[in-house]
């Protein structure tokens, strides 16, 4: 009896433990950014789209959580799906950073970093959109799996200034804290949804390097027009803020190139809406990876993504979210094999770069290789 009581006595304490430590975690780590004011909440509510602390989506989002789809993802967590991350470091190509000093305004070059990550080369500006350099799309290495490639294009230290870096939501893997914390003395303006401004700010950004937006709301970055534009999504960063920021996706317009960023989300009639507004574009960078029809309102299957880039009005589509992190239960490699048989069913020119291969506007030839055949 003794040692039965002494066995409860060490796992309670054990167990008391990780609950403190967690909830020291939660209140003391920077990771999980700000929190809403009231006087926040008031102005939000004005939108049209927050109702009791949180923002909805136009079209109503169904996630399914419940017996069968608790016990559906259990069984693929325990389960998983051959390939669900390549069998080797992913090599990248490298940047030159005197490349990017040196460049003429009017080049219009796109590179992707894997996932969201994007670096815009557009009217003599450089952006980032969502930049996420760590090895973990998480708040912490012990809840994420590790990056798919060791090395980046490109380190934070070497950037040259950045002109603007673009949010299109808090979710970790497109808010990272770590990066912002070594990009925010490089970065000129940040542009964000409603309410992550508080995340940026916490993180010891200045309110005056911050331009909040909400859906359809317009700025000027030089001589490029900002739109913010809607998604189907969600957000939120720790266990009592789910949705109490806003998402969506990104319209830049400079002198000769537009470019859609289509950021997370759910199949929705917005596609259309932003391409009969703002369209057609030059390039659409359209989500494609991290699915599961458990939750397919707020993320595209690989099929979607094709459609969402015809409803959008882009003449050539980049897939993106993926290659780099595992998020969800399919192999890594079926975003893409999935998302290029559909391009080519429905005669969507669709590039496909290697992590670190530039794309230039307006060249005849764009990246389209099979890349990620040499680490299935």
């Amino acid at each position: 009896m003794k040692f039965l009581k002494w066995l409860g006595i060490t796992i309670g304490s054990f167990l008391g433990l990780i609950l403190i430590i967690g909830i020291l975690f939660l209140n003391l780590s920077p990771q999980f950014g700000g929190s809403l004011t009231e006087k926040q909440k008031i102005e939000f509510a004005k939108t049209g789209h927050f109702e009791e602390g949180k923002f909805i989506n136009f079209e109503e989002i169904e996630m399914l959580v419940d017996c069968h789809s608790i016990s559906q993802m259990l069984k693929e967590f325990l389960q998983p799906v051959p390939n669900l991350a390549p069998k080797s470091d992913i090599k990248v190509q490298k940047i030159d950073q005197q490349s990017l000093i040196s460049k003429p305004d009017s080049l219009a070059r796109i590179t992707w970093f894997g996932h969201s990550t994007f670096l815009i080369e557009l009217d003599g500006k450089i952006i980032l959109i969502d930049p996420i350099f760590s090895d973990y799309a998480a708040p912490h290495s012990l809840l994420g799996r590790k990056r798919y490639n060791s090395e980046m294009p490109i380190e934070i230290e070497e950037l040259p200034e950045i002109d603007a870096i673009f949010i299109s939501h808090d979710h970790y893997d497109h808010l990272d804290y770590p990066s912002i914390e070594k990009l925010k003395s490089k970065t000129k303006e940040f542009f964000a949804p409603l309410g992550v401004g508080n995340h940026l700010r916490v993180w010891g950004i200045k309110s005056e390097n911050i331009h909040e937006m909400d859906w359809w709301n317009e700025a000027e970055l030089g001589s490029i027009k900002i739109a913010f534009t809607p998604s189907r999504h969600m957000s939120g960063r720790g266990l009592n803020d789910q949705s109490c920021t806003l998402w969506g996706s990104w319209v830049l317009l400079g002198k000769n190139d537009k470019i859609y960023f289509s950021g997370d989300g759910g199949y929705g009639e917005h596609f259309k809406k932003i391409g009969e507004k703002y369209g057609p574009f030059d390039i659409g960078l359209m989500e494609c990876g991290q699915y599961n029809l458990l939750w397919k309102d707020v993320h595209l299957m690989p099929e979607e993504t094709v459609q969402a880039g015809f409803d959008v009005k882009a003449e050539l589509i980049l897939p993106i979210h993926w290659g780099a992190f595992t998020l969800a239960t399919h192999s890594w490699t079926d975003p893409i094999e999935r998302v290029t048989a559909k391009a080519h069913e429905m005669k969507m020119p669709i590039s496909t770069p290697q992590i670190g291969e530039p794309l230039v506007l307006g060249e005849e030839n764009f990246p389209e290789s099979k890349w990620w055949e040499l680490f299935k």
